[in-house]
């Protein structure tokens, strides 16, 4: 599978329906550009297949979901919008892998994850989660806690769910 991009658009105005006056566009693509959506998709699609491929192969543990009702479900990741949440263990190697996707999704895409934005949240009880974010580069943040406005970790009974 090979990868282009088009770097390089010239434009024309139409008088008469002759072409008149090419010019190059000097900005590029940006946010409400049509094809900003479709670009978006196919980069962050792509990261979705990396953070796949490392679980498969058995470097990044996931999280397995069940109820009395239902089979478990296994979940890696979940994507929304911009955002990224990545299951893992509270273990060095774990977030190692996870860095090592981060350093090659920069490398492919030349796009940068923030992790000054960035947060572990820990599940349980983990006495050496400020090494894991201080290794990670992030913060640590602690249940109950907010993702994009709705509550993670509050009972079902509470106010605020």
């Amino acid at each position: 599978m090979s990868f282009f991009y088009i770097s390089t658009v010239h434009f024309f105005i139409l008088i008469n329906g002759e072409a008149f006056g090419f010019f190059s566009s000097s900005i590029g693509l940006r946010q409400g550009d049509p094809l900003s959506p479709l670009l978006f998709i196919l980069v962050i699609e792509t990261l979705s297949k990396l953070v796949n491929r490392v679980v498969d192969e058995g470097f990044l543990d996931g999280l397995h979901i069940s109820n009395s009702c239902s089979e478990s479900v296994f979940i890696s990741h979940l994507l929304f919008d911009d955002d990224t949440i990545v299951f893992c263990k509270p273990e060095e190697s774990n977030l190692h892998f996870l860095k090592c996707i981060h350093l090659v999704f920069e490398a492919m895409f030349g796009l940068r994850v923030n992790l000054t934005k960035s947060l572990i949240i820990p599940i349980g009880e983990l006495p050496n989660v400020n090494v894991l974010a201080h290794f990670f580069g992030c913060r640590v943040e602690y249940l109950p806690a907010y993702y994009l406005g709705l509550p993670l970790g509050a009972s079902y009974k509470c106010k605020v769910v």
